[in-house]
């Protein structure tokens, strides 16, 4: 990987910005949209001014392999990965697109983040301390780092844009937000969507901690898409199976290698943002790297 394969920003002259965040830039087509995963990373909400050259080629992949893996519990946005399928107007583009884009659905986005936890890891640990719950769900006592749960629960989010912090809310809020039945099912899909990947990932040697996931509508239909990424190590906590022991902090292949390190030079998480050291970004390229390899079998 060369930092002349690395992609921060995206300017696209022919088509206007649809919207630019965190990590992805989406452009309007018309009836669809162009989304590029760059190379920019985020932690605690902030987006670090390093980026992590091909980090946004291995993301599209990954969450292109789980969206033709997981079709069959919830259709999802992805058009085409295939260059072949592009608008000609991006041809003078290909070499810094190419493999970092998705042809996508137009869906109006559900603001909430659907977060389902299997282990108790990062911000749940933390909470489980101190009130032995997590979002308002009372846990058995006793239980430790790392430790699986008794089943996995669905712990929702706001869905908050860029520079804005995530706040974790009730099942009850989500309701109040997006109304029950809708609420009901991105929640149902969620658990079902996490539950068949960690059968398929721990096949190949990892135990996926927790998970994200987004949900877009199709207004004229009404019917709901997974949207965004999938099952990338921006969006879950992978741990080695082999390796894995409870009660102690576990060795990531994912974004908490970075939030370690910023926990480690104690940041107090207020900008700027600080940068990351070379022997971290290329450890962090090696982590998901590996994510792909050994998730996708390519």
């Amino acid at each position: 990987m060369t930092e002349n394969s690395a992609l921060k920003e995206s300017y696209l002259k022919k088509f206007p910005l649809f919207y630019r965040g965190k990590v992805r830039d989406l452009y309007d087509l018309g009836n669809k949209l162009l989304m590029i995963s760059t190379d920019r990373i985020s932690a605690f909400d902030f987006i670090l001014p390093t980026f992590i050259p091909n980090k946004g080629k291995i993301l599209n992949q990954i969450s292109a392999f789980w969206f033709k893996k997981l079709a069959g519990v919830i259709p999802n946005h992805m058009i085409s990965i295939d260059w072949k399928d592009f608008p000609d107007e991006l041809g003078s583009s290909r070499e810094k697109l190419e493999g970092r884009s998705m042809l996508i659905k137009k869906l109006k986005r559900i603001d909430i983040e659907c977060v389902v936890r299997g282990y108790l890891a990062g911000s749940g640990w933390q909470e489980y301390r101190e009130n032995q719950s997590i979002v308002g769900i009372k846990l058995p006592a006793g239980l430790v780092e790392a430790e699986r749960l008794p089943r996995p629960i669905f712990t929702p989010a706001t869905k908050a844009d860029k520079g804005d912090h995530d706040i974790n809310i009730s099942f009850d809020e989500t309701v109040k937000k997006i109304g029950e039945k809708k609420a009901e099912f991105i929640r149902e899909t969620s658990l079902a969507l996490y539950q068949k990947a960690c059968l398929y990932a721990e096949e190949r040697g990892f135990i996926i901690a927790d998970t994200k996931f987004e949900f877009g509508c199709d207004d004229e239909k009404g019917e709901i898409f997974l949207i965004d990424e999938a099952l990338t190590p921006d969006s879950s906590r992978f741990w080695d199976k082999v390796n894995y022991r409870k009660g102690k902090p576990q060795e990531s292949f994912d974004k908490q290698f970075v939030r370690n390190y910023l926990e480690e030079i104690s940041w107090n998480k207020k900008p700027p943002a600080p940068e990351l050291p070379e022997d971290i970004v290329r450890k962090t390229q090696e982590k998901y790297r590996e994510v792909f390899i050994r998730l996708t079998a390519i």
